[in-house]
């Protein structure tokens, strides 16, 4: 889980669109307060591999200077929960499911401000 955890942070920090998604499953549901802000969308719930892609995609336009600095990867069953300084220097767990290799679902959490 530790490579894999490296290899996230590593793609994200790229702004390399194409090796971020290379971590999900096209069958990907995600959860994220920021999908709430940036999509306008009260479920805060994306589906499938495309969509995810189109809220990466307006997420990295949005957040030019985005980097993360991972804190600590807390290993699971088929899980893995990444800690780290997100977006403006917020603090960030994402409790992702694994199946293959490939993300199936994620749970993102930011301390509340």
């Amino acid at each position: 889980m530790t490579s894999f955890g490296n290899a996230w942070v590593a793609a994200w920090n790229s702004h390399n669109l194409d090796e971020v998604m290379s971590h999900y499953s096209p069958d990907i549901t995600f959860y994220s307060p920021f999908i709430q802000k940036i999509n306008n969308d009260p479920e805060g719930c994306i589906r499938g591999i495309d969509n995810l892609r189109a809220y990466f995609s307006r997420a990295l336009t949005a957040y030019p200077d985005l980097h993360f600095e991972l804190y600590h990867i807390l290993e699971g069953v088929n899980s893995v929960v990444l800690y780290y300084k997100s977006v403006n220097n917020l603090l960030s767990t994402e409790m992702m499911v694994l199946k293959d290799g490939k993300v199936v679902e994620v749970r993102a959490h930011y301390k509340a401000q």
